[in-house]
C-alpha cells in the first residue's frame, strides 16, 4: 500500500507521515526540505528562484515515486509526505497565477511534469490535511525555520485555495481530514480517529 499525505505548508504532514509509518510499520518518504539548495533563496526572492525551486522539487519527487513503485511492487508499504501532483497543480500553478513564475518558465515546467507524471502510479490513498490559516501560522511559527519567517499570509491563503480546487477534482481514492482543531501529537484519540478512517477506506475495517 502507498498512502500519500498532502496539504499546505504547516498542516502537519511530516508529523502525521511519521506516525502513520510507525503505526503500520511501513517506510516513510519525506519531502527534501533541509537539503534543498534553493528553498532559502526562494523565500527571499520568489521571482528569481521560483523556476529553479520547482524543477528541483519535481526531479526529487519523480525519483521518489519511482522508488516507491519498486517497494510497493515488492509488497512493502509506504507513507509519502507530499506528492508530485502538488508540485505542479498547487505550487507551480500558484506561482504562475501570482506573477512570480513567468508563462515561459511555467509552460516549460508543466511540459516536463506531464512527461514525468505519465510514468507515475497514483497512491492507493491520498490523505488531504485541510487546515485553516491560523493553524498553519501557529505551526510554522512553532517549528521556527528561519527561511519560513518571510512567508506571507496571502501566500498561504492562495495555496489553500489551490488545494481546495485541486482536491475537488481529484478522482483517485482520497480522504479529507480537517486538522484545524486536531492535535495528533498530544492527543492519541485524534491520531486514532485518523487511523480508523484510513483502515475503513483501505481495508473496510471499522
Amino acid at each position: 500500500m502507498h498512502i500519500a499525505v498532502v496539504g499546505n505548508i504547516g498542516a502537519g504532514k511530516t508529523t502525521l507521515a511519521h506516525k502513520l509509518a510507525h503505526h503500520f510499520r511501513w517506510e516513510v518518504f519525506l519531502e527534501d526540505v533541509d537539503d534543498n539548495p534553493y528553498l532559502k533563496d526562494f523565500y527571499h526572492d520568489m521571482p528569481r528562484w521560483a523556476f529553479h525551486l520547482q524543477v528541483y522539487f519535481l526531479n526529487g519527487r519523480f525519483r521518489q515515486t519511482q522508488r516507491i513503485k519498486e517497494l510497493t511492487r515488492a509488497g512493502k508499504g509506504v507513507v509519502q509526505d507530499r506528492t508530485i501532483y502538488e508540485d505542479a497543480h498547487i505550487f507551480a500553478a500558484n506561482l504562475h497565477e501570482s506573477g512570480l513564475l513567468s508563462t515561459r518558465d511555467y509552460d516549460n515546467y508543466y511540459a516536463l511534469f506531464e512527461s514525468m507524471v505519465n510514468l507515475v502510479e497514483p497512491p492507493d490513498l491520498l490523505l488531504y490535511l485541510r487546515a485553516d490559516l491560523s493553524k498553519l501560522i501557529r505551526q510554522i511559527e512553532a517549528r521556527g525555520r528561519d527561511y519560513e519567517s518571510s512567508i506571507s499570509i496571502e501566500y498561504l491563503k492562495n495555496l489553500n485555495e489551490h488545494y481546495e480546487k485541486w482536491i475537488a477534482g481529484y478522482t483517485g481514492r482520497h480522504l479529507i481530514v480537517d486538522v484545524s482543531e486536531l492535535d495528533y501529537v498530544r492527543n492519541p484519540e485524534d491520531l486514532g480517529e485518523i487511523i480508523e478512517r484510513i483502515n475503513a477506506t483501505l481495508f473496510g475495517l471499522f
